[in-house]
């Protein structure tokens, strides 16, 4: 009787045993660049998130910390300057949805009808978005918005026969002035957005709304608009989320309140609280109340994004 040998279930199990230790090692390689990233994220974005929260509900008076409750927020929200700067923030917010969100979407729509130097046409709107912040602001500070007939706006006004205006010195001007200038910076990126969304669009759509008579506005209501219905709402959301952090206009253009308190926003309140005041745990309190009406106006853009859905 011959004697049964198994070596090829060997040469199996160490076979599997390679494959079983290569797949290892490759999973060990994506791993560890994925816990450097989650390990970043953690480090400086969770960990201050959860130490301000924190901090609302403490007091720190000469080096030692109290638990102290609500009473930072009930503080913040007496505070007459806190309605102040809300109010502020919702009205840049309301002008920038108006200015800022409306004119990039039509100047991508009007780029897009170019037939010739479109790349210099891009290259000369994306141009503020590569400027400083600040030099950009200081730029229409000191060239822009100066008071006197020397400024390039009144200038303008001057040269159409219109009345000038102090800019940034009148309590009305000011955050008008300030959308200007923010749109002008930022207006850019979303313009190129529009624009990738626009070539996207088939081109018999545009042509059936032709033949059946429909003009520009027409074409631009019925065609253009639903095509990106959803780059417009993400922009949206993230033009509300991104001027609600209104901060460094009002501290250039308006040097931080501006006149009557008409620039102060609440991200220059949390500055002037943790900074000027030495009041961190209200500078916290009122961080955790932006978080969560930016977390509320995320939540309703969630909700209506998935029921448009």
């Amino acid at each position: 009787m011959a004697v049964i040998t198994a070596p090829a279930p060997v040469r199996a199990e160490a076979g599997v045993s390679s494959k079983t230790s290569r797949k290892l090692r490759d999973n060990l390689t994506g791993h560890a660049f994925l816990i450097g990233a989650v390990l970043c994220f953690g480090l400086f974005m969770w960990f201050p998130m959860i130490r301000g929260i924190v901090m609302s509900f403490q007091r720190t008076r000469r080096g030692v910390t109290t638990w102290v409750g609500w009473d930072n927020y009930i503080r913040i929200i007496e505070d007459p300057s806190f309605w102040v700067a809300w109010k502020n923030t919702f009205y840049f917010t309301g002008l920038a949805l108006i200015l800022g969100f409306v004119a990039p979407f039509f100047v991508a729509i009007l780029l897009n009808e170019f037939r010739h130097a479109k790349g210099y046409l891009r290259i000369l709107v994306y141009l503020p978005v590569m400027l400083p912040p600040a030099s950009a602001l200081y730029l229409f500070k000191y060239y822009a918005y100066d008071p006197s007939e020397a400024g390039l706006f009144n200038a303008i006004l001057k040269f159409l026969h219109l009345p000038t205006s102090e800019w940034m010195q009148s309590p009305t001007m000011t955050m008008p002035a300030m959308v200007i200038a923010s749109t002008w910076m930022n207006m850019g990126g979303a313009v190129l957005i529009y624009l990738a969304a626009l070539q996207n669009i088939p081109g018999d759509l545009y042509e059936a709304a032709e033949l059946d008579g429909a003009g520009l506005w027409k074409r631009i209501w019925h065609v253009t608009i639903p095509q990106t219905r959803l780059i417009l709402a993400l922009l949206a959301m993230m033009q509300i989320v991104a001027t609600m952090q209104l901060f460094i206009e009002p501290l250039i253009l308006a040097n931080g309140a501006g006149t009557q308190d008409s620039a102060t926003s609440v991200a220059y309140l949390i500055y002037q609280h943790g900074f000027f005041q030495n009041d961190l745990n209200g500078a916290a309190a009122l961080g955790v109340i932006m978080l969560l009406v930016l977390a509320a106006f995320s939540a309703v853009y969630l909700r209506l994004s998935t029921k448009q859905d």
